[in-house]
């Protein structure tokens, strides 16, 4: 399983977890965009999050719930990531 979460993976989890639809270029081209500014609220953030620890089997750094932008909860989550594999 690839340890590194893409914008495509942020943009899938973005629509799963809170029904948010954002194209993957956006995440991509503009990772300093608020999630805010996306629609996406601390309660869909914690969805993702959540999602993650299941499909990783290991729980996401207690930071990464609070991350404001797309760019500052993918360093994160994926330094967690590549620190436990």
């Amino acid at each position: 399983m690839n340890a590194q979460i893409t914008e495509e993976e942020l943009a899938a989890l973005m629509k799963k977890a809170a029904g948010i639809t954002v194209a993957p270029e956006l995440l991509r081209e503009q990772p300093g965009t608020p999630f805010e500014s996306l629609g996406l609220d601390s309660l869909g953030l914690l969805g993702i999050v959540g999602e993650l620890e299941n499909r990783h089997g290991t729980p996401m750094p207690p930071d990464a719930e609070r991350c404001k932008t797309p760019q500052a909860f993918l360093d994160l989550v994926n330094s967690a990531l590549m620190a436990g594999a």
